[in-house]
């Protein structure tokens, strides 16, 4: 037992990062060296936002302030995407929020001259020119240095959900690529990728920091590139495993469900009564499965005789698990949604369906690869802008 917690240590501020793809609407291609004045007017208009580089040109990286809630991070979720789309829209490009792009060349791209980026090509290599992928970040600031470290290891059984809502990333090169998060398989060949194994203190995580900086594997912990981290340099928990959504709704539901788990897991937290780390390894296995078949995945479970269960059935599940601190946060409707993606399926699934539906119906592949661009290029607009995409004749 650790003592009674408060209602006011129960506090969570949240941060929204997106990395977005710029657009030449009329060939529905990346522009792999856009205007410079698109990152100028954002960084004139972005008020309390940051706007950033990423790694490729093409793309442009937006964090919200710091947010006391839900619903206030998902509002500023949608002043970042509208501030990237007006901007954009004045040099007569478009934005896409997915994890990847349906048919653009990763060795027709640019990397940002940046000497951080330029030094992560000298060590890389292919690994990084070949990034032409986007996540979504989602902070959480709550509790002391070691509360963090032990909700974050607690947090790890329920990435493989996290990721399954998010999926938008099933193409490649043009391709089908057979996975709904096809993201991840670019993100592995780099190291300290993937899962973080179990940490109990931030004097533990501390150490291991320090064994790397020792051996001059890393200059600081914002190379520790893991699914879940904690945050170099704000006092959070920083998941990183998920996908960009297109849709505003599907980004609240994901916030919504964090910001849930953190606080049913800060409370378990304060009472010691943590439930036990499953294996890595099976953690692990249910991420695959996440980034393989999304919301259609069976995940292994640690407490069911038959060893699997629907993710229908997970999720459902866990809404009513959460019922109590959804309410608290005010956000029970967006953490219900998550039911919605479950059924109707994620990103992924949708630019799946068109892409199909577009080739039966006549389509040659790179027409239905276009159409897939307008797709997501409308639902990354849709909530946020008042009129709504209309792609070229």
């Amino acid at each position: 037992m650790r003592g009674k917690i408060g209602e006011s240590d129960l506090n969570i501020t949240l941060g929204v990062e997106e990395e977005f793809f710029l657009v030449d609407p009329d060939t529905r291609d990346l522009e792999s060296d856009p205007n410079p004045g698109i990152f100028e007017a954002c960084e004139r208009n972005r008020g309390p936002h940051t706007v950033a580089h990423e790694v490729l040109r093409t793309q442009i990286e937006t964090s919200t302030r710091v947010c006391g809630s839900v619903t206030e991070a998902c509002e500023a979720v949608r002043e970042t995407r509208r501030l990237v789309i007006e901007a954009a829209r004045e040099h007569g490009v478009a934005v896409l929020a997915a994890s990847t792009h349906p048919f653009a060349e990763w060795k027709s791209q640019l990397i940002t001259p940046r000497e951080r980026y330029q030094r992560f090509v000298v060590t890389f290599q292919e690994s990084v020119r070949q990034l032409l992928i986007g996540g979504m970040h989602i902070h959480a600031g709550f509790g002391g240095p070691d509360s963090r470290i032990r909700v974050m290891t607690a947090m790890r059984p329920y990435l493989p959900l996290l990721h399954a809502l998010s999926t938008s990333s099933p193409f490649h090169g043009g391709r089908e690529t057979g996975f709904k998060s096809n993201r991840l398989n670019i993100l592995g060949v780099l190291p300290r990728t993937s899962l973080p194994g179990p940490l109990s203190s931030r004097a533990e995580y501390e150490r291991l920091l320090a064994t790397y900086q020792r051996m001059r594997f890393i200059q600081s912990g914002s190379e520790l590139w893991w699914d879940i981290r904690p945050s170099q340099n704000f006092p959070t928990v920083e998941i990183r495993i998920c996908d960009v959504c297109p849709r505003l709704d599907d980004v609240a539901s994901i916030v919504a469900l964090y910001a849930s788990l953190v606080r049913r897991l800060l409370r378990l937290d304060s009472a010691g009564l943590l439930p036990p780390d499953p294996p890595t390894e099976v953690i692990a296995e249910n991420r695959w499965l996440a980034q393989r078949y999304g919301v259609l995945a069976f995940f292994g479970d640690m407490n069911s005789a038959e060893g699997r269960v629907d993710i229908e059935d997970y999720a459902a599940r866990l809404v009513e698990e959460l019922a109590e601190d959804a309410r608290e946060l005010g956000c029970e409707r967006e953490l219900r949604h998550l039911l919605t993606i479950v059924r109707e399926g994620s990103g992924a699934d949708r630019q799946l369906d068109l892409y199909r539906l577009r080739r039966l119906e006549g389509d040659t592949q790179q027409e239905a690869l276009q159409a897939v661009v307008d797709l997501v290029i409308a639902e990354t607009r849709e909530g946020v802008v008042a009129d709504g995409y209309r792609p070229p004749n």
